[in-house]
């Protein structure tokens, strides 16, 4: 199968599973941003998806979405130092016109699958999971599950993590502005015209994106909620 045994196959399933997480994101991070304005309407929006059938679907979807990424990611990586052979441990000045989050965006996967990790253990395990036991008959501490800004107050309460998050949130940004343009830049909207507007656009669309987290962070680590 092509998507898998050519080089431009995986770039492809790379693009796609990409521009697929991005527009997660932007969902999550609009989501998140209600937190702000209201806490009753956040917290209305956690029990709508919680533990319902649509939301385990959807969080399979996005775990399949998530791996698959991440495979073809290290494939294609490995991939391209298998072809440059020797010549990767030549030390040569970053080529003109290549960004740094190119060079480096196995690195900042990495530190983006890290912060996932972290995300994941501060609110997807106390509020989802302990629902889907719960639905299995264990017995676990189901009392906070829906209440979402209680988890966010707590989570950036502690200095410690609002400032992993917000270089997780660092990282993502520099993997996204590259991301996003490189994905279409592969499904070949990439003419003289359209590329450095693309370009343009992925790093506004990203900036947007990551501020929008960013300002949940920074708002509940200063204010608490309360300001």
């Amino acid at each position: 199968m092509w998507l898998s045994n050519s080089s431009i196959g995986r770039k492809v399933v790379m693009s796609v599973t990409g521009l697929a997480l991005i527009l997660f994101l932007t969902f999550h991070m609009a989501m998140n941003l209600v937190a702000i304005f209201s806490a009753e309407a956040y917290n209305m929006i956690c029990a709508f998806l919680g533990a319902n059938w649509y939301a385990l679907v959807a969080t399979a979807g996005l775990g399949f979405l998530v791996v698959v990424h991440i495979v073809y990611a290290f494939w294609l990586t490995m991939q391209n130092r298998a072809a440059r052979g020797s010549e990767r441990y030549a030390v040569n000045a970053t080529p003109k016109g290549v960004e740094w989050a190119s060079q480096n965006m196995l690195v900042l996967g990495i530190v983006v699958l890290l912060g996932l990790g972290l995300h994941l253990f501060n609110f997807w395990a106390k509020m989802q999971l302990p629902e889907v036991l719960h639905m299995m008959g264990m017995h676990v501490d189901t009392a906070n599950v829906t209440n979402g800004v209680y988890h966010i107050v707590n989570t950036f309460a502690c200095p410690v993590y609002s400032i992993l998050y917000l270089v997780w949130l660092a990282a993502l940004w520099f993997h996204l502005t590259h991301g996003f343009w490189s994905a279409l830049h592969t499904l070949g909207w990439n003419n003289q015209i359209w590329f450095e507007r693309w370009r343009m656009i992925g790093n506004i669309y990203s900036t947007l994106v990551v501020l929008g987290f960013a300002v949940v962070v920074l708002f509940y680590w200063f204010c608490g909620g309360g300001c």
